[in-house]
């Protein structure tokens, strides 16, 4: 028996914000250029979902309920209608759980079906609203799907053509952010931008005991980061060979170096955790810093 689904679909997170409209609007205009469906989710979150401020949330009755419902039904039948008068060849869907945002897009994000999940960057605040700035995080961190997260103001979407710029390091998420961010670039007809970050050895290595002489040779470690790059991207550049690639080794912080070449109409695509990182950490240092500090769309890739 053939699991493999008939039709793909992008989730985007829908809570009436700003940068979910930007969401909304960017994943539909991904959705038609890769051929895929859109799903729009509204999490109708109870107070019993509250977490550890369960206790002190008023709880409401059946009424407030029924507000809570009929407020979400509204909001999805108006972004279902205004995103199809934009793409009115796009397959939308609606989804309404009730449960806590992050829990109900993580849900949606495992379904064999998705291929993405894309959120606003923060919600309409407050202890009512659905979507928050840590959602982003919480999903970038356990989706197993890519996770595209939308800052508050960004240019529009449906006629933007911007660059994609990725994170590289060597590391396996950062392999499956480029491979992402290739498959991207060739749908959109961008060129990609590789961005590989060093810093030079001996701030690192001069607490654990004498320098080696090539620790402050600059130009053999901005070799070895070039080599290391290269050596990432030979095989997509064979999979992708229309693709246009301007690698860049910088020696910068990697955050700083990501942002640097990245503009508001840039997607960036970083993984979720580079050489180095900290296993306990919900987010890489990296991937998380990107995700504050960009002005642009960021995906997030496992």
């Amino acid at each position: 028996m053939n699991a493999t689904p008939e039709k793909y679909w992008i989730v985007v997170g829908v809570d009436g914000s700003d940068s979910s409209r930007y969401a909304l609007e960017w994943s539909a205009n991904l959705a038609v250029q890769r051929g895929r469906g859109l799903t729009l989710l509204t999490a109708v979150g109870s107070p019993d979902s509250a977490g550890a401020f369960r206790e002190i949330v008023p709880r409401g009755g059946d009424e407030e309920a029924s507000d809570r419902l009929r407020d979400a039904r509204a909001l999805l039948d108006y972004a279902q209608e205004w995103i199809q008068r934009l793409f009115p060849e796009l397959d939308v869907r609606t989804r309404m759980p009730t449960a806590r945002a992050a829990d109900a897009l993580l849900e949606e994000a495992r379904a064999a079906d998705t291929s993405a999940v894309v959120v606003g960057s923060r919600g309409l605040g407050g202890l009512a609203s659905a979507f928050v700035g840590s959602v982003g995080v919480e999903l970038a961190a356990h989706a197993p799907v890519p996770v595209v997260v939308l800052p508050k103001r960004h240019e529009a979407a449906h006629s933007a053509k911007g660059r994609v710029v990725a994170g590289v390091d060597g590391s396996e998420s950062s392999r499956r952010a480029v491979e992402f961010a290739f498959a991207q670039a060739w749908w959109t007809e961008s060129e990609l931008v590789a961005v590989c970050a060093w810093q030079p050895m001996a701030a690192f290595v001069s607490a654990m005991g004498p320098v080696p002489p090539e620790a402050f040779d600059d130009d053999a470690v901005e070799a070895t980061a070039r080599r290391t790059a290269e050596a990432e991207l030979e095989e997509m550049r064979t999979a992708y060979p229309d693709v246009s690639v301007d690698l860049r080794t910088v020696r910068a912080h990697p955050v700083v170096a990501i942002l640097d070449e990245s503009s508001p109409a840039d997607l960036i695509v970083v993984g979720t955790r580079g050489r180095g990182g900290f296993g306990g950490l919900l987010l890489g240092s990296v991937s998380q810093s990107v995700l504050h500090g960009a002005h642009g769309p960021v995906a997030v890739v496992r």
